[in-house]
């Protein structure tokens, strides 16, 4: 049965969460064989690989601080949206016509650029559309749906090789969800802002409240301890964790956090946005460390990893609201592309400090760096980044 608050949200809020829904199915359907399309059907070497996987994310990470400046700009996000999400959806069945890596590298390249257009308009669309107190009910029903998604997109593509499809047939079959998910984004319906003077772009972020700028740097600390999730599937490999139970145990983390990212983010409407951000941080530190002992049976790792899911529920919303709490309206989109581009570009440094530290010293000081990590920006969260005042424009 459905909360009745969840069904009290605007009917936007319901409408981007089934464009994450769908979207999100398509692009897991491609996203967890991926490694192997270009490895063993493209014959791409891993450092080919890498290069077009940091290339993309890069482009995606500087799109979304352009993309919510120009939705600030335009007083607009809907136009973005549709682009973002119908690149995506031409983009990923394209994959399955490369004969060469520079051409796949181009689709890859078009998907992640379609990300990069419409996060930060998406999600100031959110904000805008839920009132106050309704933003980290929002914010988690949105991040629900997505992990919806994220569980039926590898379900379906298991589904698709059990019937003997090969990987270019199943790439194919992202352009189903990828045309429903255009469909609906078509019906969006702006929010309407208050005109604001022209102004060329820029990247300064100065005018933003000193609050916010605090923020984005203890995200930051947070982040550059944040690699991966690859590696704690392969660690989970280390304990006994078979090949074929990898994926299941990935959807299994994305169910729980469907199962709770409603009701969590919806908490912090309640108890307050950094209460939930810092028992997530701390539950993802004790993860970490759990991890970077030895001897661990493969049956604990399931508890452990639902365990991984309930952090993801009661940090990714409260962690979106709580941008929007502390911006005015006018500039959401622009601090949501300052938000996306900080959270963004520090994953690759975070994935090659974990790697080296694997490399060089073993797994126990690549978590226990982590950890660290995650406690440092807990602590500086709770010592320099005040409660947001309610904004009068919000």
């Amino acid at each position: 049965m459905i909360p009745r608050a969840v069904l009290q949200l605007p009917a936007t809020v319901w409408m981007l969460g089934c464009i994450s829904f769908l979207n999100d199915t398509a692009g897991e359907l491609v996203y967890p064989l991926l490694p192997i399309y270009f490895a063993v059907v493209l014959q791409v070497e891993p450092r080919i690989f890498g290069f077009i996987e940091g290339s993309a994310l890069a482009v995606n990470s500087l799109l979304q601080l352009v993309s919510g400046r120009a939705a600030d700009r335009s007083r607009s996000a809907k136009g973005w949206v549709v682009a973002g999400y119908g690149i995506a959806a031409v983009s990923r069945p394209m994959l399955a016509f490369a004969q060469s890596w520079p051409v796949a590298m181009g689709f890859r390249l078009a998907d992640r650029m379609g990300k990069g257009l419409r996060s930060s308009p998406r999600d100031a669309l959110l904000a805008l559309s839920a009132a106050p107190g309704q933003r980290g009910l929002a914010f988690g029903f949105h991040r629900a749906m997505d992990n919806v998604g994220a569980v039926a997109g590898p379900l379906m593509a298991a589904w698709l090789l059990e019937q003997k499809a090969d990987l270019r047939q199943v790439l194919l079959w992202t352009a189903v969800p990828g045309l429903l998910t255009v469909a609906l984004t078509l019906c969006l319906k702006d929010v309407e802002r208050e005109a604001r003077p022209a102004v060329p772009f820029d990247w300064r972020i100065g005018t933003f409240p000193l609050a916010f700028r605090r923020y984005l740097l203890v995200l930051g600390l947070f982040t550059l301890g944040f690699p991966s999730s690859l590696f704690l599937l392969l660690r989970a490999r280390e304990f006994g964790v078979p090949d074929a139970e990898l994926p299941l145990l990935w959807a299994w983390v994305s169910l729980v956090a469907a199962l709770c990212s409603t009701s969590f983010s919806a908490w912090s409407d309640r108890v307050g946005r950094k209460t939930m951000i810092v028992a997530g941080w701390l539950v993802y530190s004790a993860i970490l460390l759990l991890l970077g002992f030895d001897g661990w049976s493969k049956a604990w790792l399931w508890p452990l990893f639902a365990v991984y899911g309930l952090f993801f529920a009661a940090t990714e919303g409260a962690q979106k609201a709580l941008v929007a709490d502390m911006v005015p309206r006018h500039g959401v989109g622009t601090a949501f592309g300052w938000f996306n581009l900080v959270t963004g570009l520090l994953l690759l440094p975070a994935s090659l400090i974990f790697g080296g530290l694997t490399q060089a010293f073993g797994s126990a000081w690549a978590f226990g760096f982590s950890a660290a990590c995650a406690v440092a920006a807990t602590v500086l969260l709770i010592a320099t980044v005040p409660r947001p005042e309610r904004h009068p424009e919000a």
